[in-house]
């Protein structure tokens, strides 16, 4: 097939197109991948598409789709070669699973809002996992998620049952208990312990933003960047008054830090 000259593509030749790189004439680079060793790929790809969403870059984002959609292919074509699936096993399931979580609209559940329609996605989700109790469910969140998104998403689950604050006052108010009990630990000196509270606290926080409707990840991914923009003016000022950041004192820079905010 001459795929040079070809004005357009479509899905198909996309997997003929990894066929023919993983064949033993095509991509020497592309013949020796393994799952494990693009694994990082497939993230680095899915956080570029998040941040042409940021960016509100619809070209960006067609890009972006594109390569993860490339990391879909590539990874049912390395299926396919050892007889585990191919990609049409792969569209097969997810049309099935579209179909059988969603009896709101094929079939004679009810669902007038989204809330609903999401509680009959989870109550179809549980059954077809055969998760029998919510503690199943929150071993089901994958733990190769952000640590802050998995928290949200396993605080969410208890939730369900019951296991909540009944406001946002009433979490907050965990914060300077678990707050306590991490310098008592640092106190103590016992690094397994300062961990394990400092996790407690960041499980507080988490908590508190999901009450407030907040992200946490989107939050502190905000926080990252305004703290990185604050240090560049920092810098920016601290050049135009010929101070030396590196040998300023603590003192120095959180006046300069006071300015730039």
């Amino acid at each position: 097939m001459d795929f040079i000259n070809k004005k357009s593509y479509d899905f198909d030749d996309l997997i003929e197109i990894m066929k023919y790189l993983r064949a033993p004439d095509g991509c020497p680079w592309d013949r020796v991948q393994t799952h494990d060793s693009i694994r990082s790929n497939f993230i680095e790809e899915t956080y570029e598409v998040i941040e042409a969403i940021d960016n509100n870059d619809n070209e960006l984002m067609k890009e972006e789709l594109g390569d993860v959609l490339l990391q879909v292919v590539f990874h049912s074509e390395m299926a396919a070669e050892e007889n585990a699936f191919d990609i049409n096993d792969v569209i097969n399931d997810v049309c099935k699973k579209l179909v059988i979580r969603h009896p709101h609209v094929f079939g004679d559940v009810k669902a007038e809002n989204s809330d609903e329609a999401l509680k009959s996605w989870d109550d179809v989700k549980m059954k077809t996992k055969s998760q029998k109790s919510q503690s199943e469910a929150m071993d089901s969140v994958s733990k190769a998620l952000p640590s802050l998104m998995r928290a949200e998403k396993i605080q969410k689950k208890a939730a369900k049952v019951g296991f909540d604050w009944d406001k946002a006052e009433d979490a907050m108010d965990k914060i300077p208990e678990e707050f306590s009990e991490l310098k008592q630990a640092i106190v103590q000196g016992d690094q397994a312990h300062i961990s394990e509270e400092l996790g407690d606290l960041l499980f507080s926080v988490v908590n508190v933003s999901r009450f407030l409707k907040v992200d946490s990840e989107k939050a502190l991914y905000d926080a990252c960047d305004k703290f990185t923009n604050r240090f560049k003016a920092l810098e920016t000022l601290a050049q135009s008054r010929n101070i030396d950041i590196k040998s300023a004192d603590i003192d120095e820079l959180n006046s300069l830090w006071d300015e730039v905010k």
